[in-house]
């Protein structure tokens, strides 16, 4: 894709790309709005008169709307500028949480969080076509590294700002604020994008047709796994460490800094390790995580051994992600933009599995500490697709370009 913005256009204003710092806080902020309520899950539970596990079915509600509506978002708006859809994209993202904020019961909240949720992959797919094209070819890579690291950052500070606001005054303060930054993020993109050319119809039939190939069926399964194990424990962090490590409310909010900055530190190791090699980074990152989340439970006995876990298993989870959106994006490559939010798609497939096991094993009066040994369990399912899948193409071959 070319009609975003020039070279020279987008490295401009003294080498810094201030298209490329408004993608990463559209990112950040979707960030917030994911994650969020995984930490404020008894609180949201409580306001709104439900049990945890009922609770837990908003964050599967979101994966579920961010799985259909990545492809449909995405070819709905294929025609306009991609500016303006972006834009558009980030006015359902602020209406959506406008609308949980204000929410009178757990049916309209589920309502708002599908509506929020609409936005997600769309804008992760088309912005990082759009980050691609803002820098010379051989930094593609870097710079939509550079975008998601809106997202780890979203979980090192975002997140656990909100889950503070959240305890201190209330939920709804949360989703509020999360609104604001949907509107912080619409004035960044409007400020720093051009206009750019419009789109082109896609060849629907022809994008669909690579999206079947079994080579990218394994790697989006791999993401569908990976995307459940993290899940099944990160919508049930809170309570978990309630249960098992008796928890405060301050140790909750500082497990999920943590947390954070262990995504933050994956998501570098697991850039570079990808480079050396797709499925080996993919295979070492899947199996510790495997490895971690099964130790899990004993580990959170006392404070020291949550917040040591906690850290070490963001930092395994995170990790994967380079790799398996490049073995993505290199089995699709005749297909990038349909490819890259389907694949968002399937990370939340994953968030929407592994919410509902984690809700299942509590259901079933298995307890929290069950919990994150089912998320090994899919992290060691996710494991065996990278090992029995074909060979992929390198990394660099994923260019994020239409």
């Amino acid at each position: 894709m070319t009609d975003v913005l020039s070279k020279p256009q987008a490295e401009s204003a003294g080498g810094f790309n201030w298209p490329l710092l408004a993608l990463a806080i559209g990112a950040f902020s979707i960030g917030v709005t994911e994650f969020t309520p995984m930490g404020l899950l008894p609180i949201i539970a409580h306001g709104v008169d439900v049990s945890i596990p009922t609770a837990g079915m908003l964050i599967t509600a979101y994966a579920v709307g961010v799985m259909a509506g990545a492809p449909i978002m995405t070819l709905a708006l294929s025609r306009l500028r991609k500016r303006t859809a972006l834009i558009l994209l980030m006015g359902i993202f602020t209406i959506g949480n406008i609308f949980a904020a204000i929410a009178p019961g757990y049916g309209f909240l589920l309502v708002a969080r599908l509506i929020t949720s609409m936005n997600h992959g769309a804008f992760f797919g088309l912005g990082v076509i759009v980050a691609g094209s803002l820098v010379r070819p051989e930094k593609r890579v870097q710079a939509v590294s550079t975008m998601f690291m809106g997202l780890t950052i979203a979980n090192v500070g975002g997140v656990p700002a909100a889950t503070w606001l959240g305890q201190q005054i209330g939920w709804r303060a949360a989703f509020g604020v999360t609104a604001l930054l949907g509107l912080i993020t619409i004035a960044s993109l409007v400020r720093a994008l051009p206009a750019g050319e419009r789109g082109e119809k896609p060849d629907l039939l022809r994008e669909l047709g690579v999206l079947a190939r079994p080579a990218v069926l394994r790697a989006m399964g791999t993401t569908v796994m990976g995307a459940g194990a993290m899940f099944t424990l990160y919508t049930y962090v809170a309570p978990t460490l309630t249960s098992l490590t008796h928890a405060s409310g301050g140790f909750v909010t500082l497990s999920l800094v943590l947390i954070g900055i262990g995504f933050t530190i994956g998501n570098l190791l697991g850039g570079r390790l990808a480079d050396w090699s797709l499925d080996g980074s993919a295979k070492v990152f899947m199996g510790l995580m495997a490895l971690i989340m099964l130790a899990l439970p004993f580990a959170m006995a006392t404070h020291l051994g949550a917040a040591v876990g906690l850290l070490l298993w963001g930092v395994a989870t995170f990790a994967i992600v380079p790799a398996v959106q490049a073995r993505v994006m290199a089995a699709a490559a005749d297909a990038p933009a349909l490819a890259s939010s389907i694949n968002i798609g399937a990370f939340n497939l994953g968030n929407a599995l592994g919410a509902a096991i984690g809700g299942g094993v509590l259901s079933l009066g298995l307890g929290y500490a069950a919990v994150p040994i089912a998320g090994g369990i899919l992290a060691a399912v996710g494991f065996g697709l990278v090992f029995i899948g074909g060979r992929n193409r390198p990394a660099e071959n994923c260019a994020c370009e239409a």
